[in-house]
C-alpha cells in the first residue's frame, strides 16, 4: 500500500508540475514594451541633413518600432525646402519620403521660416512647421519623454 500512495503520490507531483508548467511560461514572457521616442535635432546644414538621415534609416532598421521626430532650425530646414539637393545633388525628396511612409516626422522652425524669409510652402509635403524648433525639441523632451539626439 505504501508503494502504491507513493506511485500516486509521484503520479500527482508529475501532473502538478505540468499543469503549473504553461503558466510559467506564459508569465516568463516579457510585456510588449513601448516604442523608443527619439528626436533627432538639426540646425547645421546639408552635411548634417545627410548623415541624420544615414542615421535615422540606421536606427530603424535596428528598431522598427522606433518613434522618430526630427526637428529643425537654422540652416537645419535646407533638406526639407522643395528642390534640396545633398552634395552629390542628389535630391532629399526621396529619402525624406521613404522616412515618413515608415512613421518618421520631419518638424520647421517657424522663426526660421520668418527670419529667413521663406515661404513655408516651400516647405515639403512631409514636415510641419512648429512655431520655434528649439521650443519643440525642449518640449518633446520634458514633456513627451523623447531622448535627444544630433546627428
Amino acid at each position: 500500500m505504501s508503494r502504491l500512495l507513493l506511485t500516486l503520490k509521484s503520479a500527482l507531483f508529475a501532473l502538478a508540475v505540468a499543469l503549473a508548467a504553461p503558466a510559467q511560461a506564459q508569465s516568463a514572457v516579457p510585456a510588449a514594451e513601448p516604442a523608443i521616442k527619439t528626436v533627432y535635432h538639426m540646425s547645421e546644414g546639408i552635411a548634417q541633413a545627410t548623415r541624420g538621415l544615414g542615421n535615422i534609416r540606421n536606427h530603424l532598421a535596428a528598431d522598427p518600432k522606433a518613434k522618430i521626430v526630427v526637428v529643425t532650425h537654422g540652416a537645419g530646414i535646407d533638406f526639407l525646402l522643395q528642390g534640396a539637393v545633398n552634395a552629390n545633388n542628389q535630391p532629399f525628396a526621396g529619402a525624406i519620403a521613404d522616412l515618413a511612409n515608415k512613421g518618421v516626422e520631419f518638424r520647421v522652425c517657424n522663426n526660421t521660416l520668418v527670419s529667413r524669409n521663406i515661404d513655408p510652402s516651400k516647405v515639403v509635403m512631409e514636415a510641419s512647421v512648429v512655431p520655434s524648433g528649439v521650443a519643440e525639441v525642449a518640449r518633446l523632451q520634458a514633456r513627451e519623454g523623447f531622448t535627444y539626439l544630433r546627428p
